[in-house]
């Protein structure tokens, strides 16, 4: 659970720090597997990861 949190963390931190939007949504799409994924086997719960990828998605919708 350690490990899978750890790459969660990894991979939120990446889309955040892109700067150029269609890699960001590259990446936000992998990000939404691995958090659905971390949801689904009960690491994390399914409100977080919702509340998760709400965030991420308004981000990289800023970006221009």
């Amino acid at each position: 659970n350690k490990k899978y949190k750890a790459l969660l963390k990894r991979a939120v931190k990446n889309v955040v720090d892109l700067k150029d939007k269609s890699k960001a949504t590259e990446e936000l799409k992998k990000t939404t597997k691995l958090l659905d994924r971390a949801a689904t086997k009960g690491i994390i719960h399914k409100n977080k990861a919702a509340n998760q990828k709400s965030k991420l998605t308004k981000k990289v919708n800023k970006l221009s």
